[in-house]
């Protein structure tokens, strides 16, 4: 099926960034309405303008692009038109859907509410030659996409860099992939926990004596979404100098060594192995670690000798503070059994809130060890505005965790919940890429859109 491209006037030069007086071109304000304004009007948002197109499932992609979308960028989720991204099928727990909506089934998947706000759906197969004309003239329309298959998987497709860059040079094109595009491991699928073990993170991660432990959220995909969308948005201000788009080649596995951070550093620097797990404790701060209290946990931070002195007056102990055994950071770790056993023993005494408003003031740096449920009721949090209720129009409110950046000139945040699947597909086909309601439904007939 042939399908014609709408003539994109202008398009391009809407897309150059304010001149240093913060004037953006006139030409700007000569641009195609698009789905994304019926969304948002804010002009104020980073990366209103930009256009985004997420061929991403899971972790990792839907994270960086929900960054994307959060900063103002139109992002088009492109899904398998009957299975959705994975994490639809990801459960429970489910937001279950109204009792007059019409739908059936156990509901929509907290985890895919969990990273796929600001986003419209598109129910499309790229194994029908129609399909993949559709996605060319969507990346014809964007600045940015991001995809996460396996490298060389897309090639068969005409959807891998060298093929669309023809279409558009100035598209900037982000492939995460468990271990990159070039080495011995390119080939092997990644999941976040296979990588945490092979890439050094599972090894440091658990109780001093226990097994090793992966951590309790996916943070090798997390940080990889991190990293991909901070690498994006330097590709668009290296774009407005080269005119030119480039291809991130964004691997979990070299994410992970990266944040090995610190531990990574001291094993280069003296060439031997690390010290293996510590817990909530620290290899040369004492204290610095989780203890019991009478119903729960609560750490300290005793980072100087200062800081331990305050801990010393709030236990009870000053006398601490001369002890030659503590008086001194390098004395409290070579004592370090014999000082954490003491100090637990006097924290059993009391409940965590007691001892948090022993020391609330203090200026010692210390935290109770809440669970999921009570952070997301904290009061800071909540006065931080990071948890916000929607209106899902087929489950109705739902609680959601807000972006957690703040901008003195603009307000990022949640304007749209999380997509149903195909949700939007007759609007981008129709406002983006430019097709009648007949060609829609040849398209719909074929298998090709949902």
């Amino acid at each position: 099926m042939t399908i014609r491209i709408p003539t994109r006037c202008l398009v391009q030069a809407s897309r150059r960034l304010a001149d240093s007086n913060g004037r953006s071109s006139i030409l700007c304000s000569i641009q195609r309405r698009t789905f994304a304004d019926v969304a948002a009007n804010d002009g104020t948002l980073p990366l209103k303008g930009y256009k985004v197109l997420d061929m991403t499932r899971v972790l990792a992609g839907p994270y960086c692009t929900q960054i994307l979308g959060d900063l103002g960028a139109e992002v088009i989720k492109v899904e398998h038109p009957t299975r959705g991204d994975d994490t639809r099928a990801w459960g429970p727990p489910y937001a279950k859907y109204l009792p007059d909506s019409g739908k059936e089934g156990p509901g929509e998947s907290a985890y895919f509410f969990a990273v796929n706000r600001n986003k419209k759906s598109l129910g499309l197969s790229f194994q029908h030659k129609s399909g993949v004309e559709v996605l060319h003239k969507l990346i014809a329309e964007s600045d940015i996409l991001v995809e996460n298959y396996l490298p060389g998987s897309l090639k068969k497709y005409n959807m891998d860099y060298e093929t669309v860059r023809k279409i558009n040079p100035k598209l900037i094109y982000a492939s995460i992939t468990g271990y990159g595009q070039t080495g011995p491991y390119s080939s092997r699928a990644g999941y976040d926990v296979m990588v945490e073990a092979e890439m050094g993170l599972m090894h440091i991660t658990g109780a001093r004596d226990g097994p090793p432990v992966k951590v309790g959220v996916a943070v090798t995909d997390l940080t990889t979404g991190l990293y991909t969308s901070n690498s994006i948005m330097a590709a668009i201000i290296a774009r407005a100098r080269t005119g030119r788009g480039q291809h991130i080649d964004v691997a979990l596995s070299d994410c992970q060594v990266a944040t090995l951070a610190n531990i990574a550093s001291s094993c280069l620097i003296s060439g031997e192995r690390d010290s293996g797990r510590w817990g909530t404790a620290h290899p040369s701060i004492v204290p610095y670690r989780s203890y019991k209290t009478k119903d729960g946990d609560i750490l300290f931070g005793g980072g100087n000798d200062r800081l331990f002195g305050l801990l010393s007056d709030g236990l009870g102990t000053p006398e601490w503070k001369t002890d030659a055994k503590f008086a001194v950071n390098a004395e409290r770790v070579a004592n370090r059994q014999e000082l954490d056993s003491r100090i637990e023993k006097i924290t059993q005494e009391k409940s965590t809130k007691e001892w948090l408003d022993v020391f609330e003031g203090s200026g010692l740096p210390y935290a109770a060890v809440n669970d999921v449920q009570d952070t997301l009721n904290h009061e800071h949090v909540l006065a931080r505005g990071m948890v916000k209720e929607m209106k899902h129009e087929w489950c109705g409110d739902i609680k959601m965790v807000n972006t957690p950046i703040k901008y003195s000139e603009s307000t990022p945040g949640i304007r749209s919940v999380p997509p149903m699947l195909g949700q939007h597909t007759d609007e981008v086909l129709r406002d983006v890429v430019g097709l009648s309601e007949g060609e829609i439904e040849k398209l719909k007939e074929e298998g090709a859109v949902r």
